[in-house]
């Protein structure tokens, strides 16, 4: 599956408050796709000390979002599946006044079970984004058709 076609999942697919995250996908390849988060102020993390950033939840959504996409695109259809296994690293705050850019590969992309490797980068105003991973996710899926 091409970006549009993939685009055309999300309102098919996901739940309103995913679809209100905005994600979009940036390119394609043999091994997964990339994406962008852009900078909302609901997905910030409340007052106090770690104010002011992406809160983990909406990290652990779009992990789990982007997966199913790059794993269209890889199926050349969406196969249905379930998420067996979701873990997050948070490794630097992502500010609330940056886009993210995803990076999404895909580990394994059986018969009956996937997994992906997913990274999330700051991205600034350019769309050129930071090196250095802010987050690092994996996720497991089942598969529940051929």
């Amino acid at each position: 599956m091409q970006i549009d076609e993939l685009s055309a999942l999300i309102p098919e697919l996901f739940a309103p408050w995913v679809q209100s995250m905005n994600l979009s996908i940036l390119t394609v390849n043999s091994t997964g796709a990339s994406f962008a988060l852009p900078a909302a102020s609901a997905l910030v993390r409340g007052g106090g000390k770690g104010g002011g950033v992406i809160c983990g939840q909406a990290l652990a959504a779009a992990a789990d979002t982007v997966s199913v996409l790059a794993l269209s695109h890889l199926n050349n259809r969406f196969r249905a599946c379930t998420t067996t296994d979701l873990n997050v690293r948070f490794m630097r705050a992502l500010s609330s006044e940056a886009d993210v850019y995803i990076e999404v590969e895909s580990l394994s992309n059986g018969r009956r079970m996937a997994v992906t490797e997913i990274r999330f980068h700051s991205m600034d105003k350019t769309g050129k984004h930071s090196e250095k991973v802010a987050a690092l996710a994996s996720a497991g899926f089942m598969y529940l058709e051929d």
